[in-house]
């Protein structure tokens, strides 16, 4: 694949719209064209740091969340094209499975979906070895402290309740880590752990009546300029990611599978309504004004969320595909000529700004969970029309 580290940074207009009340559907063939172009640009440039001038230096450790989610996503289309295996096993090797140095940090266990990808194809028990031992002592110790967002009293550092997932992005981080750790190992105790600890979350940041997460406590409160809830399109997206990932891992017949189930079909239920004719999802999912900019890490993980419900039968078709379409369609039009993926929001916790030239690993791999998904439905709708 191309290993190109210094691609020339491209800055664009945001990509126009395409209306289209009917959107068609792209074949597999040139929806995976597409999801490679940015997997391998992001492969090419991922220790190019010129390339993501806003990025934290963070972003520079492979076992931190920025990075892990490309690396977990890339498993998916390593899983339809062998040639993204190797990356993924060599980052592994080069790091011993590690995942991340804090104890109990969702961000810092994301990695550990890679790895149990991993053991799963080829490299065995040693690559589990690592999140066995990190999660067994996070069960030895379980955290008790409470969910509400609070800085600790020296103002440095991570709030005490990030010991526990007091913040809708852990929904994504952790829950699916734990549920492939336990049917990897067959020990159940770490799916018991991480159905306790979503329920938790959810009945902390959930809002019913708008159907959609609070990022943290510290947004039950807070309003836009003109009044609304503050609810993030990518702490949502996180989300939705998250619930499509606990939904592919749990059996048919697991006793807790329909909770999730209605959790995702209420979420889907209000997001179809809040996309924008452009095919994005603002950064404040409220607002709906004509001057909000293209955002893609929410876009996608919606997208993503849209076409692997249709094809696992939870969302209606009819509904639910035009939106993956015109989300699709809308993430097409924000990768550049090289296939940098532009207009993804930075490191944040609300709403902000967002520009064509900025970038990041989490926008790209939310790109490809997105591209893979729709191939697959773009697959079946074809093999149904033959």
């Amino acid at each position: 694949m191309p290993m190109n580290f210094f691609a020339p940074l491209m800055l664009v207009a945001a990509p126009a719209a395409v209306a289209d009340a009917d959107p068609a559907m792209p074949t597999a063939t040139a929806i995976l064209v597409e999801t490679r172009r940015v997997a391998d640009w992001q492969l090419a440039n991922r220790t190019n740091w010129g390339a993501m001038p806003a990025a934290r230096p963070s972003v520079r450790n492979p076992r931190d969340w920025q990075q892990a989610t490309f690396w977990v996503a890339l498993t998916a289309l390593a899983d339809r094209d062998p040639r993204y295996r190797k990356p993924l096993v060599e980052l592994g090797r080069e790091l011993g499975w590690k995942l991340g140095d804090k104890p109990y940090h969702a961000d810092d266990q994301l990695i550990a979906r890679a790895w149990i990808w991993a053991a799963k194809n080829g490299e065995g028990d040693k690559a589990l070895a690592p999140a066995r031992a990190y999660f067994d002592h996070v069960l030895a110790n379980q955290p008790t402290t409470g969910l509400a967002f609070v800085s600790n009293a020296a103002g440095q550092g991570d709030p005490a309740c990030t010991d526990r997932w007091c913040w809708c992005d852990a929904l994504f981080m952790a829950p699916e880590t734990l549920l492939k750790l336990a049917k990897a190992t067959g020990d159940k105790r770490y799916a018991d752990f991480a159905h306790a600890e979503f329920k938790s979350t959810t009945d902390y940041l959930y809002d019913p009546a708008e159907r959609l997460y609070f990022r943290d406590s510290r947004f039950f409160d807070q309003r836009d300029a003109q009044g609304r809830k503050l609810f993030w399109s990518r702490g949502n997206g996180w989300v939705m990611a998250g619930l499509v990932g606990i939904l592919k891992t749990l059996d048919k017949d697991d006793p807790k599978r329909g909770y999730y189930e209605r959790l995702f079909r209420d979420m889907a239920a209000r997001l179809v309504t809040l996309q924008k004719p452009d095919g994005y999802w603002p950064a404040s999912l409220l607002d709906q004004g004509a001057g909000t900019p293209p955002e893609t890490s929410g876009t996608a993980f919606y997208t993503y969320a849209f076409a692997w419900g249709i094809e696992a039968g939870l969302l209606d078709r009819a509904t639910y595909e035009p939106g993956a379409v015109r989300g699709w369609q809308a993430l097409v039009r924000a990768v550049q000529p090289d296939g940098m993926l532009g207009w993804v929001q930075q490191v944040g916790d609300r709403p902000d700004s967002v520009s064509a030239h900025e970038t990041q690993f989490y926008g790209a791999g939310a790109f490809l969970l997105a591209g893979t998904a729709m191939a697959d439905l773009a697959e079946t709708r074809r093999l149904k029309m033959k």
